[in-house]
Formats: structure tokens, C-alpha cells, sequence
């Protein structure tokens, strides 16, 4: 891979898949064209790209920190994911909780979730399910918090040695985490019941422990990246190989979850995805790959502003319906998709310029007093 100073265009890429991905999925919880139904329906897995890209890029910094300094320090780690995350997240969970005319829905979780990232557990989207998009932020904020912590312990010891074997693990925690929430509150209930839905997500798609496929690919390429010189030559050598894999595995796992709540998908399918994913993430870092060579100003803008569309969008997308239905205007058309998308990235880049730019630059001044 190339130097940190160089941009890594392909990953520009699959951000902006992700987000699209998102927006598509979510959209159809709004007044919508009815090709969003057939369309969107597969948006769910752009979290689970999120979640890979993640993995990838955080364990990545921590690995080449501990390579080059052979060690890693958490105040910098922190200080950088606290101004990253934090600012533009507090302030949509400031307009969801002051201004309740920009909840997508009626109710919202307890403060107290959003405020300590534990929103994801317990998350009856059914009754609650406004803001419920913060899940996968509750899980990467967990992830964040733990993963240095867990290299710190692991890299002096001989256990460093087996992290292939113990990220394998967590994710057979995670299937296995799956089997038996299905066995335990999923089996019998009935699957056109709400309560079906509402255990669902609770207990199999929302919780951090279910949910660690997408992360743990992530950080096992991060790591094999860095440690392991004939997988590093393997992945630069077949971008293109990998790219026509990775697509051939999506296409087989959303075959597997084209019932999203079926035993099998919810077992297997996260998995699947992940790992899918994976090696499109590996096409997507090789210099051999077309993902690697294209570079597009569209996606590095959109990849920019991912975050913060994420966060914005359901609150965007709901207040430009209302102004449609205000003025009598047709919402569930192809012209007010595009109006409310072009919306959300108009939200996305007001995040970008007063809050995430600004505290950028709080961010440099902390990390220069820390040197």
C-alpha cells in the first residue's frame, strides 16, 4: 500500500457505494418511487461496508504506528476519533432531542443511549425508532474504544502471533452470538407480527455482539496488510481478480439474504457480506486494481461528506417531504427522490464547513500541544 500521504482513491469509492446504499434502504421508509422498493432493498449490507472500511482503516493506523514506533498512543488515537466523531454527532442528537419537528418518527431512545453509545442494545425501533440509524455509530464508537485497548494487552505478548486466529474467533462469536438469539427469542414468532420485527432487530441486528462480521474482516486484511508480505504482494497483484470475487461472493450472499430475517441470513448472511466485502476492499487498495487507478472528484467529495450525510439524512429527508406536503406537491415521485437527495447533501456539506472543519482545526491545535 502506498504512503499515508497519498490518497487511496478506491477507497473514495466504496464510501460513497455505502452511503447511496444507505440512502436507498432508508428512503423507504418515506413517500418513494416504487423502484426503491426492489432497488433499496439490499441497502441494509451499506452499513456492513462501512463497518469493513472501518475495521480496515483504524486497525491500519494502529498497526503502521506500532511498526513505526513500536507503540501506540491512545491519546492521540482518541484525541483524533473524538473530534472526528463527536461535534457532528452531538449536534444531531442536539436537533433530534430541541427541535422534535426534525424526528423522521414520533419517539426517540433516552438521551442518556445517545450520549453513552449504548443506544444499539435494547433499541425497540418499532415504538422508538426515531435516530435509530445511531446503532452503527453506537457500534463503532464500542470499536473504537476497545480495539487499541485489546493491541496494547495483545502485541508484547505471544498472543500477537495468533491474531489471525482470534479475529476467526470473534467471528464465530458473532455467528454463534446469532444462532442462539434466533433459538432463544426468534423461533416460533410469528414473521408478519410487529413483534417479530421488534425482536429482530433487537436482538440480532442492532446488538454489538451480533454484529462484529464487517469489523473483524476489516481489521484481519488491516492486519495481514501489514504483517504478511506474500498476502500484501498477493492483494497488489490481483486487484481486478479480487474485484470479480468480491462481487461474485455479493451476489451469492444477497441470494442467501434475499429474505433479509430468515433463519439462514441472519446466521450466515452478515458473514457473507462481510467477507464479500473484503475483497472488494482488497481490489479496492491494490494498485493493480481499477478501483486503485480511477480517481473521481464526485466520490472523493461524497466519501468526504459520508458521515455526516448518515447522520442528517433521516431529519432531512422528513422536513423536505413536509415542505412538499405543505405546498401540495407530489412526494412519492422520482423529482422529490432527487430534491430530497440533493438536500441531504447540501445538509452533509453545512456539517462539513461549521461544524467538522472547524473543530479539524481544534483537533491539529490539540494533537501539536501532545508532541
Amino acid at each position: 500500500m502506498k504512503e499515508n500521504s497519498e490518497r487511496l482513491y478506491g477507497l473514495d469509492h466504496l464510501r460513497t457505494v455505502a452511503i447511496i446504499l444507505v440512502l436507498l434502504y432508508h428512503y423507504r421508509a418515506f413517500k418513494h418511487p416504487g423502484w426503491i422498493d426492489s432497488i433499496g432493498r439490499f441497502g441494509w449490507t451499506g452499513v456492513d461496508l462501512f463497518f469493513v472500511l472501518s475495521g480496515f482503516l483504524i486497525s491500519s493506523q494502529l498497526f503502521k504506528e506500532n511498526k513505526c514506533n513500536r507503540k501506540i498512543s491512545l491519546k492521540t488515537f482518541y484525541i483524533k476519533r473524538f473530534f472526528r466523531i463527536f461535534p457532528a454527532y452531538f449536534f444531531t442528537v442536539f436537533l433530534y432531542f430541541t427541535f422534535p419537528f426534525f424526528r423522521e418518527r414520533e419517539a426517540l431512545s433516552p438521551i442518556w443511549k445517545f450520549v453513552t453509545f449504548t443506544q444499539n442494545y435494547g433499541l425497540d425501533v418499532i415504538s422508538r425508532g426515531t435516530f435509530s440509524h445511531a446503532w452503527s455509530l453506537c457500534i463503532e464508537e464500542q470499536f473504537y474504544l476497545i480495539l487499541p485497548l485489546l493491541l496494547l494487552i495483545l502485541i508484547p505478548t505471544r498472543l500477537f502471533r495468533y491474531f489471525v486466529v482470534f479475529i476467526i474467533a470473534v467471528i464465530g462469536f458473532s455467528m454463534t452470538a446469532r444462532v442462539i438469539a434466533w433459538n432463544e427469542f426468534i423461533i416460533g414468532t410469528d414473521t408478519a407480527s410487529p413483534d417479530f420485527w421488534k425482536l429482530w432487530y433487537m436482538k440480532i441486528y442492532y446488538p454489538t455482539h451480533t454484529r462484529l462480521d464487517g469489523l473483524g474482516i476489516g481489521v484481519l486484511t488491516g492486519y495481514l496488510m501489514q504483517y504478511s508480505s506474500g498476502f500484501k504482494k498477493t492483494v497488489e497483484a490481483n486487484g481486478n481478480r479480487l474485484f470479480f470475487l468480491g462481487i461474485v461472493l455479493l451476489g451469492i450472499s444477497f441470494w442467501v439474504c434475499n429474505e433479509q430475517a430468515s433463519k439462514t441470513a441472519s446466521i450466515f448472511g452478515f458473514t457473507l457480506v462481510a467477507v464479500s466485502f473484503g475483497f472488494i476492499l482488497m481490489a479496492a487498495v491494490s494498485p493493480s486494481s481499477f478501483l486503485y487507478r480511477t480517481k473521481s472528484y464526485i466520490t472523493a467529495q461524497l466519501a468526504a461528506l459520508s458521515y455526516a450525510v448518515y447522520l442528517s439524512h433521516k431529519g432531512i429527508i422528513h422536513l423536505v417531504q413536509e415542505g412538499f406536503d405543505y405546498f401540495k406537491l407530489e412526494t412519492s415521485d422520482n423529482i422529490s427522490l432527487v430534491v430530497c437527495l440533493f438536500t441531504c447533501i447540501l445538509g452533509g456539506v453545512f456539517y462539513r464547513f461549521v461544524i467538522e472543519k472547524p473543530f479539524s482545526v481544534l483537533k491539529t491545535k490539540a494533537l501539536k500541544r501532545i508532541v
